[in-house]
């Protein structure tokens, strides 16, 4: 790999070096597909996200909350604000780095990663970082125009996004699925919770777990739609389970899970043809497709929707 300072079109590189995020098994597969890199790419946004928490609760303000598990489960109206937060402090990071992949001339983002950080000032820092590559045959490099629309981006591998070209599919950009839930202890799942309860199902916490990925596979599959892609390729299902006190009930507790599900949605083709090069249009409704393993065995991927 040329030199590189690690900033793709940076002033201290020399003409024609480019820095990626790649390794070099995946390099070669992404120019096996007819794609050649142009560069590193970065975004980042920090928000002063706040917490999932307040003084509402899902219980006890609800008449017989106590021993009715659906009444312990939060309306997700309470999180909506905090949510779209989310939403909007990745899509912030993702759009930013696609930017600079246009400015380098671009097609699009290989490999995005991901991350969110707590910023020492407070906050949270939203970062995306990838390799911007472009289609070969084209003119490459700092200014020079890419094609109309915004670039593609995807968190598949070299490797995968080459056997994605080979079979005939688009990348048609990252998507998100994101949900945040609370459920109140009410008193059977305190009961269940106990030592001496044994091995046994915790039922309202499977409601809750099971309820805040639904939420966010929902969310996940209306960013499909609005791209107009039909399928996703999921490359990770994060969790983050918390505990509270209960800000209405003394020595209750409720538990708050936050879903992240983040992929790659994909077309035909011939779907991309007819759609035309802009990603950023409400496609028509269409039944999204079930998620797609690219591995060459047949084994699930861990956290896969099935």
């Amino acid at each position: 790999m040329p030199p590189t300072d690690g900033t793709a079109g940076s002033a201290g590189a020399r003409p024609g070096a480019w820095g990626s995020v790649l390794t070099a098994q995946q390099l070669a597969a992404v120019s096996s597909a007819g794609f050649v890199p142009v560069g590193q790419v970065f975004g980042a946004a920090v928000y002063a996200a706040g917490s999932a928490s307040g003084a509402i609760c899902p219980g006890p303000q609800a008449a017989g909350a106590a021993t009715a598990g659906a009444q312990a489960l939060s309306d997700p109206d309470i999180f909506a604000p905090l949510v779209q937060a989310m939403y909007q402090s990745r899509h912030a990071a993702i759009d930013r780095m696609a930017a600079e992949c246009a400015a380098l001339g671009g097609h699009g983002v290989v490999g995005v990663r991901l991350s969110r950080t707590p910023y020492p000032l407070g906050g949270l820092a939203f970062t995306a970082i990838g390799t911007a590559v472009r289609a070969t045959g084209t003119a490459a490099g700092p200014g020079t125009p890419a094609r109309p629309g915004t670039p593609f981006t995807c968190d598949v591998s070299g490797q995968d996004f080459a056997r994605l070209i080979k079979a005939g599919w688009v990348p048609a950009g990252l998507v998100l699925g994101i949900a945040v839930r609370a459920r109140h202890d009410d008193r059977a799942t305190t009961r269940q919770a106990r030592v001496w309860s044994g091995n046994a199902e915790m039922a309202g916490w499977t409601e809750l777990v099971n309820q805040s990925r639904r939420d966010a596979r929902r969310g996940l599959e209306e960013e499909i739609r609005r791209l107009g892609a039909e399928g996703v390729v999921t490359a990770d299902m994060r969790m983050r389970v918390r505990q509270r006190d209960c800000p209405v009930a003394t020595g209750r507790h409720d538990h708050i899970v936050e879903v992240t599900f983040t992929g790659t949605a994909i077309a035909r083709f011939a779907a991309a043809e007819h759609d035309g090069a802009d990603h950023g249009h409400s496609g028509p409704a269409m039944a999204v497709m079930a998620v797609m393993p690219l591995g060459l065995t047949a084994e699930r991927p861990a956290g896969a929707a099935r």
